[in-house]
């Protein structure tokens, strides 16, 4: 059920809450973004280095032409992929949790921290944790968290 009542603190709580999480779902688009020009000027992902990687893009486009399209292929399914979800996730918040809507909140929240608990770790076991890659999405953690909490709390407060 929607809230939508003129003023008070609880609309001002899902007001900051829902950009909080606008914000995170723009940042999340933005890094999709980067990562798609990088494959085609640098080809190593954003925060990556080619001694991290153990190799460089000429290498190992010389090395193994096949291997690198199908690497370059993958990364520009997963930049569209996030660019996608970068657009649900503001959307969700803008158009859904903004008004009050518990699921858009529930989903926006829900997918994010399964996409962070599936996606994060293994960055961790393969030792492609380097802060400039992983780091823009604890940022994005904190937006988003942060804003279901203050949506949350604006739900409560809006309806009583």
């Amino acid at each position: 059920m929607a809230v939508r009542p003129a003023s008070g603190d609880g609309v001002e709580l899902l007001k900051w809450g829902s950009a909080a999480i606008a914000l995170a779902g723009a940042a999340v688009f933005l890094y999709g973004l980067v990562f798609l020009v990088l494959n085609f000027t640098a080809f190593i992902e954003l925060g990556l280095s080619r001694q991290l990687v153990g190799t460089s893009a000429a290498a190992l486009q010389a090395e193994n032409p096949t291997l690198y399209n199908y690497i370059s292929h993958l990364q520009v399914n997963l930049a569209a992929f996030i660019m996608i979800y970068g657009l649900a996730l503001a959307a969700l918040a803008w158009f859904g949790i903004r008004r009050g809507q518990r699921w858009a909140l529930w989903t926006a929240l829900g997918s994010y921290l399964l996409g962070l608990v599936v996606a994060l770790p293994i960055h961790y076991v393969y030792g492609l944790a380097a802060l400039g890659h992983v780091g823009p999405f604890y940022l994005v953690t904190v937006a988003v968290l942060g804003g279901a909490w203050l949506s949350y709390a604006g739900m409560l407060k809006v309806r009583g």
